[in-house]
C-alpha cells in the first residue's frame, strides 16, 4: 500500500486507531448499522454517469474496507479505482477484497488522512461513503474545494455520508430512528456499544451546510439525491470545459 508521498504519516489519529482496530469485524455489521444499506450505496452507482462500458477514473476517499469500490467495480468493470484511507489494517481489507482489480492493475492504495492527502490526478468520480463526517467543518470545506479541482470537466462527486440534523429536534428524531432501527435488525450489545464509541469521534454538519459548501467549491447542480434520517447521498457535477469555436 503506497503511503502519500508529499505528506509522510502524521502522527496516529483517534479515527485511525478506532478503524485499525474495527477493521477485521467492520463488513459484518454494516446491513444492521446502517438500515438503508443498500439504497444507500445503490444510489452512488446508479448516479455515476457512465455508460455500459466506459473506463472512468474514480477516486475513493476514506475508502476502509473496499465496499464502495467493489460495487463501483462490479457495476463498471473497466474502472481504474484509487481508494484512500487513514487506517492501513481498513486497506488490508480493500486489497483482499479487489484482489483480481488489484492484479488487473486497476486498483490503487493510498494511505492518508484526508485534511492532508494530494490527490494523484485527475478523475471522472470522486466519491466517499461514511468517512467525511470524521473531519471537521473546515477540513471539509478545504476538502470539496480540493475535489472539484481533481474532477476532469463533466465529471461528478458522490458522498454517502452521515449529516446532523438541521436542528436540535430534528438530530434527535434522526438518533431515535437509528437506535430503534438498528436493534430491530439484531445488532448485539457489544456490536452497538463499539459503534456508539466510534461515533463520539464524528464531525457531523448539516445537509444543507455541505451542499453549501459544495456549491462555494464550484460545483454545479448541486443536490441531495437521497436520504434516511441520518444517512444521505449528495453531491455535484464540474461543468463542462467551454467549446472553441
Amino acid at each position: 500500500m503506497a503511503r502519500d508521498p508529499a505528506h509522510p504519516a502524521s502522527p496516529r489519529t483517534a479515527v485511525q486507531a478506532a478503524f485499525d482496530a474495527a477493521s477485521r469485524e467492520y463488513d459484518r455489521t454494516r446491513r444492521q448499522l446502517v438500515p438503508c444499506f443498500d439504497d444507500f450505496y445503490q444510489t452512488v452507482i446508479d448516479r455515476l454517469p457512465f455508460a455500459s462500458g466506459a473506463a472512468p477514473r474514480v477516486l475513493d476517499l476514506g475508502a476502509g474496507t473496499g465496499l464502495l469500490a467493489a460495487k463501483i467495480l462490479a457495476a463498471h468493470p473497466s474502472s481504474d479505482v484509487t481508494l484512500v484511507d487513514v487506517a492501513e489494517a481498513m486497506l488490508a481489507q480493500a486489497r483482499a477484497r479487489l484482489s483480481q482489480a488489484v492484479e488487473a492493475g486497476r486498483a490503487h492504495f493510498v494511505v492518508s488522512d484526508l485534511t492532508h492527502v494530494e490527490f494523484p490526478g485527475s478523475f471522472d468520480a470522486i466519491v466517499s461513503a461514511l468517512a467525511i463526517h470524521h473531519l471537521e467543518a473546515a477540513s471539509k470545506r478545504d476538502l470539496f474545494a480540493r475535489v472539484h479541482r481533481a474532477l476532469r470537466p463533466g465529471g461528478v462527486f458522490l458522498n454517502a455520508d452521515q449529516v446532523r440534523g438541521s436542528t436540535p429536534r430534528l438530530e434527535a428524531i434522526h438518533k431515535g430512528a437509528w437506535l430503534a432501527q438498528v436493534k430491530e435488525r439484531g445488532v448485539s450489545a457489544p456490536d452497538l456499544a463499539a459503534a456508539q464509541e466510534r461515533m463520539k469521534l464524528d464531525q457531523t454538519d448539516t445537509l444543507e451546510a455541505q451542499l453549501a459548501w459544495l456549491t462555494e467549491a464550484g460545483l454545479r447542480d448541486v443536490g441531495c439525491f437521497f436520504q434516511h434520517y441520518m444517512f444521505a447521498v449528495f453531491g455535484g457535477f464540474k461543468t463542462e470545459a467551454p467549446t472553441t469555436r
